[in-house]
Order: structure tokens, then C-alpha cells, then sequence
């Protein structure tokens, strides 16, 4: 396959993620096309060629627009605020280009479905930044549900915690607006259910609870403003197979920084994971005799594939933005129509779909059934 062009929309903190992992993919996997960084939007000209100039692009634009036209860009990333993802994500894809769109799909859960429509007639792939699942012990995992090394599953607890807006005096700024979304659970939540979709599949009920520990946060200027959504969210769910599922999410927990807390149990034993160690995680098998029964940690190695493609020696460990090269590896792989593991549009819009569903149970206060 020829080198893909590539433009990027947006250069903040995933906007620099993927711009980082485009420039390495080649270099770690090897056995790609090193890709051509073409074209590079951002909100005005001096900022979009500053950035041009780090990233490595050879145009820069403040018009998206221009970026969407450009006939050099066969796949755009899109890496904006949330409710800018459905405009640029479908005009790129109209313009026949591939996608490489940041999560959430869209606040609003019509767009999300305009999205998956796009990318259903363009007939290009299309896929959402879920790059926890890339995680090499993440896959390890899976394989160990699959083989059955702790029976079978019955329960699974996860908490998503950051401190990011734990702060009561941080100012108000769009992540609080309800145009973003509803908080804790589309901005936030959508990581621990893309891994939840990833091991079991897609959640079959729920019931919610949402809270909004700072019901006004103050201004730069002076004077406050009402929070619109909710930064804590609480969640029982049923997964397929009778999987009883437990959900916490919380944007506004002191010390924690990325906390995906993973407990998985099943009838012969129990799994457990935290984000926050992200290459290890702990196995507990009920075997042998009872006086040497307890959880193993193990390490990732090179065993765990496809940590070898970093580093050669087990227990140094990959970081956030190695699982983006990971899942830009699979993105390309998916363009060259080979089987990937991404989360494309379909399985996005379902997770979407339990993230309205939650939102509708908190306002209607029952189990809503996600069909």
C-alpha cells in the first residue's frame, strides 16, 4: 500500500498524541509505509503553523475546510472538542477519506448515528480513539477469559477516577458545558465500556445515578456559572451471559490520575487490573493447595505481543502514547483490509447508545434495556 496521506484537525493533547503516533508507526512496527504527514488544521493561522512545524506537516491551514479538501489527505484525524467530532467527521468522510476520530462519537446521540451513516455510504473506515483496549496486557486478558482460566465469568467491578476537576475553585470551561456532553459518563465513562465491549461485549441494561459535586464553578472574569452536567457517575449493568457489572465513574477524585480499576471475577478464580500500573496486572487461580493459593502480578514482557516491538526486556513497561502508535498500526491495518482490532463507528455508536441509555435511566429513575 502507498503511504497515506494524513491531516490532522486539532493540536491539543490528542491532537499531539496522534500526531506522535503517525510519526512512529513506521519506526516501531517496521512493516509500513512510513506515513506523509500532509496537512494540519487548527483555529487560526499562526498557531496552525507553529504546530506544522513541530509535528512534522507540510501544510498547515486555520480552515478545517481547506485541510478536508486537500486531494494529498486520504485519512483525517480528528481530534477537536466533542461536539465538533460529527461536522468534521462527516465531511471528511464524504469527501472520501478514511477517519480516525477521538471519542466520544458526539454528544448528541442523532449525530453519533449521522456518523455511523457517513461512514456506511463512503464506504471508508472509520474508527474511534479507544486506545486502552491496544494495551498488550489488555489483550492478554481477553485470551485468558476466552481460555477459561478463571472459569466462568459472573461479575465484573470497574472505576474510572481522575482529579482533574476535583478542584471546587477550577474554572468553568467547556468540559462543564452541557453542549460537551453529560460529564462523567460520554466524556469520561466511554474508556472503561470501550474495555468492558472489548472482554465481554456490549452492556444489555442499566441503572444510573449522576452527581454534581460543584453545582457552580467560578469564571476567569469574575462571577460564576451553573454546571450543566455531572462529574460522578454510578452505574449497575447486565452484560451478556448473565454478567452482573458494576460502573463508577468520578472526574472529580483527588489523587487519582488515571484509574481504570478492572476487577473480573469468575467461578475459578479472579482477574484485577489498574490503569494506573497498566503493565501489570494480577491473576488469582483457585488450584493447588490452599496454603500456596494467592494472586500472581505478572509483568508485561515481550511475550505479550506487541510489546516486543518497543522493548526487547520484560517489565520496563509501554506508556499512553505507545498505545496509540498500537492502535494507529491497527487503523492502518483495517485501511489495507486486513482484520484489526479497532472500535469502528458500529461498535462506537452502541457504546454511545449505553451512555444515552444511562442518562435516561438517571432522568427517569428505572432499568432501561439497551437494544
Amino acid at each position: 500500500m502507498k503511504p497515506l496521506g494524513v491531516g490532522l484537525i486539532g493540536t491539543g493533547y490528542m491532537g499531539k498524541c496522534h500526531a506522535l503516533a503517525w510519526n512512529a508507526v513506521k519506526t516501531v512496527f517496521g512493516d509500513v509505509a512510513r506515513p506523509r504527514l500532509v496537512h494540519l488544521a487548527e483555529a487560526n493561522a499562526d498557531l496552525a503553523k507553529t504546530r506544522g512545524d513541530e509535528f512534522g506537516f507540510e501544510k498547515a491551514t486555520a480552515d478545517w475546510r481547506d485541510l478536508i479538501a486537500d486531494p494529498d489527505v486520504d485519512v483525517v484525524s480528528v481530534t477537536t472538542p466533542n461536539q465538533f467530532h460529527p461536522e468534521m467527521a462527516i465531511a471528511a468522510l464524504e469527501a472520501g477519506k478514511h477517519v480516525w476520530c477521538e471519542k466520544p462519537m458526539a454528544p448528541v446521540y442523532d449525530d453519533a448515528e449521522r456518523m455511523l451513516a457517513a461512514a456506511k455510504a463512503s464506504g471508508k473506515i472509520a474508527i474511534l480513539g479507544y486506545n486502552y483496549i491496544q494495551n498488550p496486557v489488555m489483550r492478554h486478558i481477553k485470551s485468558l477469559i476466552e481460555e477459561g482460566a478463571i472459569g466462568t465469568v459472573n461479575h465484573v467491578r470497574v472505576e474510572m477516577d481522575e482529579d482533574f476537576m476535583a478542584d471546587p475553585n477550577g474554572l468553568f470551561y467547556w468540559k462543564s458545558e452541557l453542549a460537551s456532553g453529560y460529564g462523567a459518563l460520554d466524556d469520561f465513562a466511554v474508556h472503561p465500556l470501550s474495555l468492558l465491549w472489548f472482554l465481554f461485549g456490549h452492556v444489555e441494561a442499566v441503572i444510573t445515578d449522576m452527581v454534581k459535586p460543584y453545582a457552580e464553578r467560578p469564571l476567569k472574569d469574575g462571577g460564576s456559572r451553573a454546571v450543566e452536567n455531572h462529574d460522578l457517575a454510578n452505574v449497575l449493568m447486565r452484560l451478556g451471559g448473565g454478567i452482573s457489572a458494576v460502573l463508577m465513574a468520578n472526574r472529580s477524585a483527588w489523587g487519582r490520575k488515571g484509574r481504570i480499576a478492572l476487577q473480573i471475577f469468575g467461578s475459578r478464580g479472579s482477574i484485577s487490573y489498574d490503569q494506573e500500573r497498566m503493565n501489570e496486572f494480577e491473576l488469582y487461580q483457585a488450584e493447588g493447595r490452599d496454603t500456596e493459593q494467592g494472586f500472581r502480578k505478572i509483568l508485561a514482557a515481550p511475550a505479550h505481543k506487541p510489546y516486543d516491538r518497543f522493548i526487547p526486556a520484560p517489565g520496563h513497561g509501554l506508556g499512553f502514547n505507545d498505545l496509540k502508535i498500537i492502535e494507529c498500526r491497527e487503523l492502518i491495518r483495517a485501511i489495507s483490509g486486513e482484520a484489526a482490532s479497532v472500535v469502528a463507528f458500529k461498535d462506537g455508536l452502541r457504546i454511545e447508545k449505553s451512555v444515552h441509555a444511562m442518562a435516561q435511566s438517571f432522568h427517569e429513575r428505572r432499568w432501561i434495556e439497551i437494544a
